[in-house]
């Protein structure tokens, strides 16, 4: 064919509904594909650690719901890449029974469902170690060892092309992916269809967030990508928005600490070459990115452990005096927490919004506060009572702090709620890394069902 053209209706499948008007407008397009990603680190090491989605399943059913019926109306293939948000064995199963269910509610017609998992055992990795290999540390992180290994609950690899192409190639009709390169799950049809890498990287780069990459900006609109041998092209299906060239090239800087660059499993993609073209009021032409095959096939693996149980609570503060004595009003609360419950076996974590709650020690106007702040109170321990007795001594210990030059004994500190709250558990990262396989199949498996 001439060029293929898929549609992405959400950058992040489930975080919140696609946006209805657009995604018809691109299914009247007529694509070859229906495709979007479900998955982000960006939600934290919970979701992971803890095996469950952050968006609510009414969200996932409602996208999964419009992208399979329009799917099915055109007769062409569906494609979800990092199921249920972090691609875990678990959210891929949820999104085949999804599926089914859509099925047969609808009364639609059979079709052949492929899928992939993504989870992988520590066992693997403890081997792979053992027999002398290196899982490579990412972004700062060390190179594993086996007590960071123990200290895992659950890990993902991160799936390039090759599953999605086993898939495609089996002939099905929808495909539901583990934990996936964003990129990948709009890569692996143009592959498919014989497009060369050079293009069909950089279309799956375009199109990962949907319109991210359009402007004015605007969430979960719908946009289209169409590769030939020539070029990629996208364009912005809302009415109000454009793909131009400054939109398109801003966002394959998106989430990059090099912009000319991005690395997937068997390569990566050069984008320093790239040039942008206006070729209509809504759609731009982009040419010029390469994509450079490794010499051996490295995939990432992404891991999170559970810290232990997690309170909340919140406290204001307007009292310009206090205020300007913040830090020592949480010395005194943290003192407090230790007089009780000693230096070890808890963490207790205070952020400062108004002050620096967003950026932290990199905050420039840290020495400005604002007139008023919030505090953000976080307790972790290893059982729930404990937790929320951190929390509580750490937050209330704040109204009772004492400054020099305070004679009186109120207004210091106010609290909105007389409690604190159970949160989720607290979880971290443990794997950011690499490991080298010979054959990509060892971490992701593959399996065919029909609905």
């Amino acid at each position: 064919m001439p060029s293929l053209k898929i549609i992405c209706p959400n950058g992040h499948l489930g975080f919140a509904p696609l946006r209805i008007e657009s995604f018809r407008a691109g299914v009247r397009a007529r694509p070859d594909y229906i495709a979007a990603d479900s998955g982000s680190d960006d939600v934290g090491p919970v979701p992971l650690g803890s095996d469950s989605s952050t968006s609510p399943e009414a969200w996932q059913r409602h996208d999964l719901e419009h992208m399979l019926l329009a799917a099915r109306e055109l007769g062409v293939p569906m494609i979800i890449g990092s199921a249920g948000d972090t691609g875990s064995n678990s959210r891929v199963d949820l999104y085949v029974r999804i599926i089914e269910e859509l099925a047969r509610k609808h009364g639609l017609s059979p079709f052949k469902i492929g899928y992939f998992y993504s989870e992988v055992d520590p066992a693997f990795i403890r081997r792979k170690m053992r027999e002398g290999g290196s899982v490579a540390g990412l972004d700062g992180y060390a190179d594993l060892t086996e007590a960071e290994l123990d200290a895992t609950d659950r890990i993902v690899a991160v799936a390039g092309v090759q599953p999605y192409l086993k898939l495609l190639q089996a002939g099905v009709d929808v495909i539901i992916g583990g934990r996936s390169s964003d990129a990948a799950v709009f890569a692996a049809p143009a592959l498919h269809h014989g497009y060369s890498a050079d293009h069909a990287y950089y279309l799956g780069k375009v199109l990962e967030c949907a319109s991210f990459c359009a402007e004015p900006y605007g969430g979960k609109e719908t946009v289209m990508g169409e590769i030939s041998h020539e070029d990629v092209r996208v364009t912005a299906m809302h009415p109000e928005q454009r793909c131009t060239i400054a939109s398109v090239a801003g966002h394959a800087m998106y989430e990059r600490s090099n912009p000319y660059e991005e690395f997937f499993a068997g390569g990566k993609l050069d984008m320093r070459e790239c040039h942008y073209e206006q070729v209509s009021e809504k759609t731009t032409r982009i040419t010029g990115s390469r994509f450079i095959p490794s010499e051996r096939i490295t995939v990432k693996l992404e891991g999170s452990g559970k810290v232990g149980e997690r309170y909340i609570g919140l406290c204001g503060i307007r009292d310009p005096y206090t205020i300007a004595n913040v830090d020592r009003v949480i010395d005194w609360a943290r003192d407090k927490v230790r007089e009780r419950f000693g230096d070890e076996g808890y963490e207790l974590h205070y952020t400062v919004y108004g002050r620096d709650g967003v950026m932290g020690e990199l905050e420039p106007l840290r020495g400005q506060p604002g007139h008023e702040l919030c505090i953000l109170v976080q307790g972790v321990a290893p059982n729930a009572g404990m937790a929320e007795e951190v929390t509580l001594t750490g937050l209330r210990q704040m109204f009772y702090a004492r400054l020099p030059d305070v004679k009186g004994t109120a207004g210091s500190v106010s609290f909105p709620l007389d409690e604190v709250v159970r949160a989720s558990a607290a979880y971290r990262w443990t794997l950011n890394h690499t490991i080298a396989v010979d054959d990509v199949f060892d971490l992701f498996e593959v399996h065919l069902t029909q609905a």
